[in-house]
């Protein structure tokens, strides 16, 4: 029989006040057991008329701040999040049979942070950074090909690549952040921190 925590959950949502201690504790066992990307995540954003999208990024930080993913700034995304701050963040690790969602409010990272992260990425990457024209209609394939080599032309040093004006992060500052974990018959247990006024973290159970 699995062991319980002090509300009736299993041990594995742990026994804190912190929702930012049980994310790192889930998020360190998925990097143990997801095979594939287990910083993956579902981005829901919308427009200013609440017309709903969403796709999976990758998750490139995250501290009692919020959570960072990074992207072209002028990409669908980018300009739904300038129009309509509110997102959402969807973790799941199948090979736990765990969920996360994350609810908040985005802002964009600062450039010093911006800078650190995109000089960290591989060189064809930070170049792919100024070719691609993200969620921009290709008229052909060719056309993204190109403009690759144009800019690998015009940036000859792997060690010199300027990050362009139009690609950061952003960094999701959290309102409610809830735990799932898969339940025989679909009894599935739920817990979820709700931030109030005075920055404290309240606990709730979820009925399945």
């Amino acid at each position: 029989m699995n062991q319980k925590n002090s509300l009736g959950l299993n041990k594995c949502f742990l026994d804190t006040d912190n929702p930012f201690e049980l994310f790192q504790k889930w998020f360190e066992d998925a990097k143990k057991k997801e095979i594939n990307d287990p910083n993956a995540l579902a981005l829901g954003t919308a427009t200013k008329n609440g017309v709903p999208s969403v796709r999976m990024v990758l998750l490139k930080g995250h501290d009692e701040n919020g959570f960072v993913f990074y992207t072209n700034l002028n990409s669908q995304k980018g300009n739904e999040i300038k129009e309509n701050p509110n997102a959402t963040m969807c973790f799941h690790w199948k090979s736990l049979l765990r969920q996360i969602r994350i609810v908040g409010t985005l802002n964009q990272v600062d450039s010093k942070t911006a800078d650190e992260y995109y000089n960290s990425r591989a060189y064809d990457s930070r170049i792919g950074a100024w070719a691609s024209k993200q969620s921009s209609v290709l008229e052909n394939r060719d056309q993204l090909l190109n403009s690759l080599v144009e800019f690998k032309k015009k940036y000859k040093d792997e060690n010199n690549v300027p990050r362009p004006s139009h690609w950061s992060g952003w960094n999701l500052k959290p309102s409610s952040i809830e735990f799932w974990l898969d339940g025989d018959n679909r009894i599935h247990e739920r817990l979820k921190y709700s931030l109030e006024k005075d920055n404290k973290w309240i606990k709730s159970l979820l009925s399945p």
